[in-house]
Formats: structure tokens, C-alpha cells, sequence
């Protein structure tokens, strides 16, 4: 462990001290009834600032719970279909990733191959072009669309509003 003799002070104010002793500085921050915290423990010499930590940390936690209120969550929604959906269900289902989307969140469009459809992959990408003629004015395709195992997967985003 290295021993610091000397450290450089800012006061509780913000204004340069100097340069003294590290006990110095820290019986200067005890008559104050303040802390001495180092801040830039890397620079010759160290230096510490008076200050009240008690305090500085309950604004740095007030200061991120603020950050944290004002952040949008956004969910990943996943929409399943198969590669012969009916107009009636792909409707349906067109309906429910337009609320998704309008709401902010992401949606995962996913069509879902059974037995030996998978052999007639056209026909699902024949679908996920008609999902994304059909929301093209209020999302954009993220990830385009890709075989996933038994599975077409494609993602879309929100079109953010200008």
C-alpha cells in the first residue's frame, strides 16, 4: 500500500485550497464537520474535495430515480402465424401488431411451420411480405426476415414520430 503525503484541496465551495498534508487536509474537513472524499485518485497529486458524502449521495440517488421515471420501457409483442392463415385470422392478427406498435413496443412476427410445410418455405415468406406491405407506414422492418428451425422470424419497430 502506498502512503499519499500530500493531497490537493477543493473546498466545499468549489475553489482550490492547495496542496497539504493529508492529515491537514482531512482535520480541515473534520472542523468543518464535512467529509474529505478523493476524486481524481490518479493525478499527482491526489485530489480530495470537502464536502458532506451523505449528502452528495442522496442527490446522486434522487438524480438517478429521476432518470429512471422518465425512461420508456419498450416489450418485445410476438405475433404467431402459419404459411395458409386465413384473410379473417391474418386480419385478426394485423389488428393486434398495429395496437403493439401504436403503443411503442416491438413486435416479433413469427410463422410457424408444421410437419411438412416446412418444405414450402415461399408460402410463409409469401405472408410476412403481406404483414410488412400492410404496416409499412407505421413500423419498420428491424430484423429482416430469417429461418429460425422450424420457424420464419422477422422483427419490426415503431416508426418513430416526427
Amino acid at each position: 500500500m502506498i502512503r499519499v503525503r500530500e493531497v490537493s484541496v477543493i473546498g466545499s465551495d468549489g475553489e482550490q485550497l492547495g496542496v497539504f498534508p493529508a492529515e491537514e487536509a482531512l482535520r480541515m474537513a473534520m472542523d468543518q464537520e464535512l467529509d474529505l472524499v478523493e476524486v481524481a485518485p490518479g493525478a499527482v497529486p491526489p485530489v480530495c474535495r470537502i464536502m458532506d458524502y451523505g449528502k452528495y449521495k442522496y442527490k446522486q440517488s434522487k438524480k438517478a430515480h429521476e432518470a429512471k421515471k422518465n425512461q420508456k420501457v419498450q416489450h418485445l409483442k410476438e405475433v404467431k402465424f402459419r404459411p395458409n392463415t386465413d384473410k379473417h385470422d391474418f386480419d385478426f392478427k394485423l389488428k393486434h401488431l398495429f395496437r403493439f406498435l401504436e403503443h411503442g413496443d416491438k413486435a416479433k412476427v413469427v410463422i410457424f411451420f408444421k410437419g411438412r410445410e416446412i418444405v414450402h418455405k415461399e408460402n410463409g415468406m409469401k405472408v410476412l411480405e403481406r404483414v410488412s406491405a400492410a404496416i409499412e407506414e407505421v413500423a419498420i422492418i428491424e430484423v429482416p426476415p430469417k429461418p429460425e428451425g422450424r420457424t420464419l422470424m422477422m422483427v419490426l419497430a415503431p416508426k418513430t414520430k416526427k
